[in-house]
């Protein structure tokens, strides 16, 4: 292709809505525009690399075994309501009618399209396993659209699902496709890495994310030097700190005390009173499925959304307002406990860390604006409903599967990997007839891929200062030519004859024949960051040679004659290091 027949707008400066450097640098290398928030459309050099990951990702699907189809964007609400996702996930999905005033979906995900064609095809065992995959639009309605194409309304995705007759089988299956997605993203030149991870409103009991580490990931990832444990920290778990003991439940009962003006922890760690963090309880009240929930935390620990959604069953739920508070505890935010409810409160359920199980000597709200209570235990003085695991891991943290020191680092998400079980089967019938003669539901997994979410941790991952640092496999052209003058020029003949020599090898290749400063050819082949550059100047032509650049390397002088040869061996020789 050359450069002058194409579309590559490529910017000096960096626009001020880019948050993060790969976002960055998909505006200023010309790969995407912005049509609004969340939205963008890809331009040639950015299509071309989409449809490289697109294709890796498809070559290791086929060689896992998985078949591909193609699922309808628009979906039937009818197929959510069946499995119990229509309002589990309402504040996500997209809705439209039509002119006749039906309701339909754009659907975000395809657990129920595809267990909906499982359950009219696969009536046998030995119809098992069966893998179905996709490559396609999908739509999230996010609140706050940001960091480019990691957080969009609209973006590519690969999904696919296993069935399988046994748990075993699922097992088997879920392998196939975690070994797949290591090859996916080796092959991308990507650093990836597999992590426990939270369900989250897909569901099921298993999961893996593959993340790759990054200063500006959304994520945050708890793992251990020897590499034997790590976990996305919405699902880390630790043998946190443990609430000190001070007193038995045979001391003495809980005493309340004036806090006029305290209202957060630290207020009440400060003098007068002095109570350490960790000594006392912190009380949030959320409101889940239109009942007040009380959650109990150490004082000096966050609760962790993800995992409070695991805890309710649900992700939808807020935090209750002062309002809603008050009228069941009596008391305002800052001063609330569950101790001593009040008869409206006695019936809300009770879910308290595990970090404060065995506690005593603590200090909580008193459900009485302005006073808090001394002398709490937790065994003794709160109705439990439910002990659980709702704090969010620290670093230096002993890890619970290895007894090492917690880590935590950022990291973006590219991929997802879930066993599921019988979550969609049985609700929406998915089922086959057994060995044995019986009808059973279907044992499923389900496997994602952020396909334009690939695409951008690659160049948030390589780039320096100059721009984007393509890996072979996925660059939008191989190699670059750059001659240092046009129009007739012997440069540009020479420029011509190697651009056709390459292309006839079968090698990708970009042609800068702009009549432009080689300044500026240089500043732009660095920021789109093609993997292999050839510079044709009339100082090294006259010897006899062209420049040779890999992107982010050394500069080398190569003979005219053989630029051809050594120029494709080099991208045979990356291809293959990535295959």
């Amino acid at each position: 292709m050359r450069w002058s027949h194409t579309l590559i707008p490529t910017l000096k400066e960096t626009p001020a809505e880019a948050e993060i450097l790969s976002h960055q640098l998909l505006l200023r290398a010309g790969l995407v525009r912005k049509l609004t928030g969340g939205l963008y459309t890809f331009l040639p050099l950015g299509l071309r690399v989409l449809r490289k990951v697109e294709q890796i990702v498809r070559e290791e699907m086929d060689r896992a075994g998985a078949l591909e189809v193609s699922m309808p964007t628009l979906q039937p609400p009818e197929i959510w309501q069946q499995s119990g996702r229509y309002d589990a996930l309402a504040d996500a999905l997209y809705k439209v009618r039509d002119r006749a005033r039906k309701e339909w979906v754009l659907g975000p995900t395809h657990e129920e399209v595809i267990t909906t064609l499982a359950a009219g095809e696969i009536n046998s065992y030995r119809q098992m396993p069966r893998n179905f995959y996709q490559i396609g639009v999908k739509f999230r309605d996010e609140i706050r659209p940001r960091f480019g194409l990691m957080r969009a309304k609209e973006f590519i995705m690969k999904d696919a699902y296993s069935f399988d007759a046994t748990d075993e089988g699922a097992m088997a299956s879920y392998r196939l496709m975690y070994d797949a997605y290591a090859r996916i993203f080796s092959r991308c030149g990507l650093r990836a890495f597999a992590v426990e991870a939270d369900t989250g409103i897909i569901g099921g009991n298993y999961s893996h994310e593959f993340m790759v580490p990054a200063e500006t990931g959304e994520n945050e990832v708890a793992y251990v030097d020897s590499a034997s444990y790590a976990a996305n920290i919405e699902k880390a778990s630790s043998r946190g700190p443990i609430v000190p003991t001070s007193k038995t439940s045979t001391g003495p009962a809980p005493e309340a005390f004036p806090t006029p003006g305290v209202f957060t922890i630290d207020a009440l760690a400060a003098p007068p009173h002095n109570v350490p963090a960790v000594q006392q309880i912190k009380t949030l009240i959320y409101l889940v499925n239109g009942t007040l929930a009380l959650c109990l935390v150490r004082g000096d620990d966050q609760a962790n959304e993800a995992k409070l959604a695991g805890c309710f069953g649900t992700t939808i739920f807020r935090a209750a307002t002062a309002d809603e508070i008050f009228a069941a505890l009596g008391a305002h935010p800052g001063s609330l406990g569950a101790v001593r409810l009040g008869p409206s409160a006695q019936k809300l359920p009770v879910y308290a860390d595990e970090a404060l199980r065995g506690g005593a000597g603590l200090v909580t709200g008193a459900n009485e604006d302005g006073a808090h209570l001394r002398h709490v235990d937790i065994d003794r003085d709160i109705r439990v409903s439910r002990w659980v695991d709702i704090r969010t891991v620290r670093a230096g943290e002993l890890s619970v599967a290895t007894g090492e020191p917690l880590k935590i680092q950022r990291a973006i998400e590219v991929g997802h990997v879930f066993k599921l079980g019988e979550k969609y089967s049985q609700p929406l019938n998915a089922t086959f007839l057994a060995e044995d003669g019986q009808r059973r539901p279907s044992v499923m997994g389900c496997y994602g891929i952020g396909v334009t979410h690939t695409m951008q941790a690659v160049i948030e991952q390589s780039n320096d200062k100059d721009g984007i640092r393509w890996p072979m496999s996925v660059a939008p052209y191989q190699v670059l030519i750059t001659p240092l003058g046009v129009a007739g020029s012997e440069t540009m003949k020479l420029a011509e004859q190697l651009y056709a020599d390459l292309i006839g090898r079968g090698i990708e290749v970009l042609l800068d024949d702009r009549d432009d400063r080689p300044g500026v050819k240089f500043k732009d082949a660095d920021l789109i960051g093609i993997p292999l550059r050839v510079g044709i100047g009339e100082k090294s032509l006259a010897k006899g040679e062209v420049e040779f650049k890999p992107r982010g390397g050394a500069l080398e002088m190569l003979p005219a004659g053989q630029a051809a040869d050594l120029v494709a061996k080099r991208v045979a020789s990356e291809l293959a290091r990535l295959a």
